[in-house]
């Protein structure tokens, strides 16, 4: 049989359809980028490169899938709108070839204990239904594994209209939740130390609050002291139940002490509220060792940290509850659940493996699906959101990745390459923002930019192949080859560190001597135990090991849009001293969340508006002009500047002003020298936290954290969002350091950083239950002699031996 042939009066040309395979970007303007346009290929692998602060996320992020985001959001109704998250239009003048934009970026996941790896990523609601249809006993619904509902009953009478008459009926209901009733689904129960808080030998009126911040005579101490509640002459100790109950756990009621109306609540609820719902890293110093100090958490004695209730518990498949599975590591899980042969639910269980699959695939094997959320690195974080990607069916969508290999060792980026090419492969735009050679290498089109970081970046400096960027001028191409040489000699160590039998998480009983005096580099391939060794038996091990100690970990800075780099760093406190002084005015005025700010925008610099559905309109102060400060405070000078003036300077500006001459004021200029030794010279000091990228975030702790007093730092990954050119003034940083006489622990994946080092100490061989050992102690050189672990080998490939 023949068929007729069709003739298309468009096939002598190509199809108009198939003409869209470029996202133009022209006239970029987002925070830093100066007027950029380029051309980005569809269905290609295009990794964005420069140094950090050049621009680089606010172009993919900030334009291209900010703009992709708003655009998919505008074409629900109005009213779904107005339950999601109001995105303004970035500041492009044209936008051309978009597509769906999914975005999987290094946010921290919520810090809340309730919220764990199963639940992030379904596999837990999944559980909950396998465990409700198969478990034996049968004891409810999903609901009754679940460790976020509470059981809940009650019964009482109701009115309801029934064929024209009002009848009273009788009811009664019951939900059973999976929720562990002490605990609360938390897992840890916390307990405040009274004889932290007072000394109960002594009376109010001696002095009995050892809280800081509880002076006596302040009004904190004033408070409990006038109160009524007590009596203020009696020692503690002598009060009766009644009023202990009054002075620590009555509820909050408004009174008079001394003519101010103030609210009185009990002293743990005041505690509760001012101290311990902060966030640990923004608290001062001395805040922060109260804390430490007075507040144990402790796992809950009921659920044994499992969160959920006796019930949830007692149902089992196969000998296995639902906790036990949670508290596997997720590749033993996804073997248990392969063997479960129930036609049933086989839907369910094919769901359920192809995630726990997606886990292992991906390198996190190693967890377990009972892990909170907020206690996963930036990179382990990213990559449990890379999971709901994997298997999709989706094709010409654009995958935006930020850094995907943060916290990766050499032979895992090897796997996280793999799985990008995999998703080009299916035919989406895949775009990287990216720093390890590694994975450049690996781009079929390559958008540098720069020169140089804030101010000075903000332009496209190279676009084009990778062989194209190894032969630019540009920074990146000067320094994509570059290898750190093995140290020919070492530091000799001073003393050490004995760590014996340590077990927290997956650590197998280990014994492992620190140097100190010198700098240490603990590696190992992701979850074999690192961090579990640092931070479990260094910087929160019990009696000296802890003592000293200074952690500077990945942990995200808390800070709203009035946050800056010199507020964070406590630099404006010197500041605004030396400009009361010089004007004989008070410190409060300089500042914009005090007296000083401005009435119009009360010191935000900008009046927002709310637009409902619509996306908020941010418009400069019209009193202020975006100074943030009253017109008054800004006659006040100090060496010709005015506050807003100095706000405005670079950190390397500022240091060279506040230096000498006039405006010397030495406190400023020891911050300002901090913040530059870290490589933060070009950040404005009034420029938002906000807006920061995550390396920058993580070198503003750095310098903060350089100012305590402690002999040992321990630094968690510190290359972190740092260009190949940066990584060199970073190890100069680490040797200021140890020459200093300070021990420096890092933790740290970068060869670089390896071939630096005066010991290493390499954990393994695998991740979790197949980790947990040392592998490995010595010199970077034996380490590479040797080759025996999957580091050796790397490092010897990274270093040319």
């Amino acid at each position: 049989m023949s068929m007729a042939k069709r003739t298309d009066p468009q096939s002598s040309g190509p199809h108009p359809a198939d003409g869209h395979d470029l996202i133009r970007v022209h006239g970029a303007r987002v925070n830093n980028l100066k007027d950029v346009s380029i051309e980005i290929p569809k269905r290609r692998l295009t990794v964005f490169t420069g140094v950090s602060g050049s621009g680089k996320s606010s172009l993919v992020f900030n334009t291209i899938a900010a703009e992709s985001q708003r655009l998919i959001n505008e074409t629900y109704s109005a009213f779904v709108q107005g339950f999601m998250p109001t995105l303004a239009r970035p500041e492009v003048d044209v936008l051309d070839g978009l597509t769906t934009a999914i975005i999987v970026d290094q946010q921290r996941m919520g810090a809340d204990p309730r919220s764990t790896v199963g639940t992030a990523t379904d596999a837990n609601a999944m559980l909950r239904i396998l465990f409700s249809r198969l478990g034996e006993p049968h004891i409810g619904s999903p609901k009754a594994f679940s460790f976020n509902i509470a059981s809940v009953s009650g019964a009482g009478a109701v009115t309801l209209e029934r064929g024209g008459q009002t009848v009273k009926e009788r009811r009664s209901f019951s939900i059973t939740g999976g929720m562990c009733p002490r605990c609360e689904g938390r897992g840890a129960v916390s307990d405040i130390d009274l004889t932290q808080l007072y000394d109960d030998s002594k009376s109010l009126a001696e002095g009995a609050l050892t809280i800081p911040g509880y002076t006596t005579g302040g009004w904190n101490y004033r408070l409990y002291s006038e109160s009524g509640f007590v009596d203020p002459d009696k020692p503690i100790r002598k009060y009766t139940k009644k009023e202990l109950r009054d002075f620590l756990h009555h509820e909050p009621v408004r009174m008079k002490i001394a003519g101010i109306n103030m609210t009185y609540e009990g002293l743990v609820l005041r505690i509760q509220k001012s101290m311990l719902s902060k966030d640990r890293e923004g608290m001062q110093p001395h805040i922060r060792a109260f804390v430490d100090r007075a507040v144990t958490f402790t796992v809950c004695p009921e659920c044994d940290g499992t969160r959920l209730s006796e019930g949830a518990r007692s149902s089992k498949i196969k000998r296995i509850s639902i906790a036990d599975a949670c508290a596997m590591q997720i590749s033993d899980l996804a073997e248990w659940v392969r063997g479960l042969d129930e036609p049933s639910v086989a839907p369910l269980l094919t769901a359920l493996q192809q995630t726990l699959d997606s886990f292992v695939e991906i390198g996190l094997g190693y967890l377990s699906l009972d892990r909170s959320a907020g206690t996963l690195s930036g990179g382990e974080a990213q990559r449990v959101k890379m999971i709901r990607h994997l298997g999709s069916s989706l094709t010409d969508v654009t995958y935006v990745f930020d850094e995907p290999t943060i916290g990766l060792h050499p032979h895992d980026i090897q796997r996280m390459n793999a799985l990008l090419l995999r998703l080009r492969d299916k035919g989406n735009t895949v775009l990287v923002v990216e720093h390890k050679p590694e994975t450049i290498a690996i781009a079929d089109h390559v958008v540098d930019l720069g020169p140089g970081a804030g101010t000075g970046g903000g332009t496209v400096c190279f676009e084009g192949s990778v062989d194209g960027l190894r032969a630019g001028g540009t920074i990146t191409g000067r320094h994509f080859d570059d290898r750190a040489a093995v140290k020919e000699t070492v530091r000799k160590p001073t003393g050490k560190l004995e760590i014996r039998g340590a077990t927290a998480n997956n650590l197998r009983d280990v014994d492992v001597d620190v140097p100190l005096g010198v700098l240490v580099v603990v590696t190992g391939v992701a979850g074999s135990g690192k961090s579990s060794l640092v931070h479990g038996s260094l910087v929160n091990g019990p009696g000296p090991a802890g003592a000293g100690v200074v952690a500077v970990d990945q942990g995200a800075i808390r800070g709203s849009r009035r946050s800056n780099p010199a507020t964070y760093s406590g630099l404006l406190d010197p500041i605004r001293k030396a400009f009361a002084k010089a004007n004989g005015v008070k410190p409060a005025l300089f500042s914009a969340n005090s007296e000083g700010a401005c009435p119009n925008c009360n010191g935000a610099g900008v009046v927002y508006t709310d637009l409902a559905m619509m996306a908020g309109v941010a418009s400069v102060c019209e009193e202020c002009e975006g100074k943030r400060f009253e017109a008054s405070v800004l006659e006040y000078h100090l060496g010709g500047r005015d506050i807003s003036e100095v706000l405005a300077m670079s950190v390397a500006e500022a240091e060279e002003f506040f230096g000498a001459g006039e405006a010397r004021t030495p406190a400023a200029h020891t911050v300002l020298k901090r913040l530059a030794d870290v490589g933060l010279g070009y950040l404005s000091l009034g420029q938002p936290l906000t807006t920061l990228s995550g390396g920058e975030r993580q070198r503003l702790k750095l310098a903060t954290h350089m100012a305590e007093k402690g002999g040992v730092y321990v630094l968690d990954e510190p290359t972190t969002g740092l260009h190949l050119a940066d990584v060199e003034q970073l190890l100069g940083l680490l040797d200021r350091l140890v020459d200093s006489g300070k021990s420096v622990i890092v933790i740290e994946h970068h060869q670089a950083v390896m071939a630096h080092a005066d010991w290493i100490i390499d954990l393994g061989p695998g991740a979790g239950h197949d980790g947990g050992r040392i592998v490995f102690e010595g010199t970077p050189a034996d380490l590479v002699a040797d080759r025996s672990t999957l580091t050796g080998e790397h490092l010897a490939a990274y270093v040319g031996a």
